[in-house]
């Protein structure tokens, strides 16, 4: 268990704060469903890419009746764009089934019964439960994984493991700020080949940094 002491993890969000006080969910979503299926789309993906196919997509298809009307092949060519698109628009669709079929054509609101949707992982969920319904949680993607790695706030080994460590050490009340501090540093200066330590506020407190 990551034993950092309190002074420091709260040293550090404030920091992060302070660097990004507007730091937010980029991908472009109007609803719960709209984040659903993006997020999806996200993995291995970047925002600005999705936030391209997803402009068009959901100006044709708004709900999980709209995409039951494509075949896979039909998907597939509406979101090639994205990698691994083929699987995406299988797991898209039998998510959508799993939503008319099983909660109403509503997107459920609790993590547990999100990860029973396919494709639909750990992540997933809980970026969809905070993003969508602003219920506590704190998902773990690349950047906020190699960050938290980075600043000692996580000595983890895998996404779920960094995950149930800063979920321990930071205020429950800051999750959902603090995946987002996490996603925009590691998107804007802690790079994962070319890091800009140099420049990085938190080089004093980053053993990366000083190593």
């Amino acid at each position: 268990m990551n034993k950092l002491p309190k002074a420091k993890v709260k040293a550090i969000l404030d920091v992060l704060a302070g660097i990004y006080p507007d730091a937010h969910c980029e991908l472009n979503f109007a609803n719960p469903f709209q984040l659903l299926i993006a997020t999806i789309l996200s993995a291995q993906a970047t925002d600005k890419k999705v936030n391209l196919v997803t402009a068009r997509l959901f100006a044709k298809y708004q709900t999980p009746q709209d995409f039951l009307t494509l075949t896979q092949t039909e998907l597939e060519m509406e979101i090639k764009e994205i990698g691994l698109y083929r699987n995406k628009a299988k797991n898209i669709l039998a998510t959508c089934q799993d939503l008319v079929e099983k909660h109403h054509g509503e997107v459920p609101r609790d993590i547990p019964t999100l990860t029973t949707l396919p494709g639909v992982g750990r992540k997933t969920a809980n970026v969809v439960a905070a993003n969508a319904f602003g219920i506590p949680a704190l998902a773990v993607d690349t950047h906020a994984f190699r960050v938290a790695n980075r600043l000692g706030l996580a000595q983890a080994d895998k996404v779920e493991q960094a995950e149930e460590q800063l979920t321990a050490l930071i205020p429950r009340e800051l999750w959902i700020k603090a995946h987002h501090w996490l996603i925009w540093h590691g998107r804007r200066i802690c790079d994962a080949r070319r890091p800009k330590c140099q420049e990085c506020p938190l080089a004093s407190h980053c053993g990366y940094a000083r190593s």
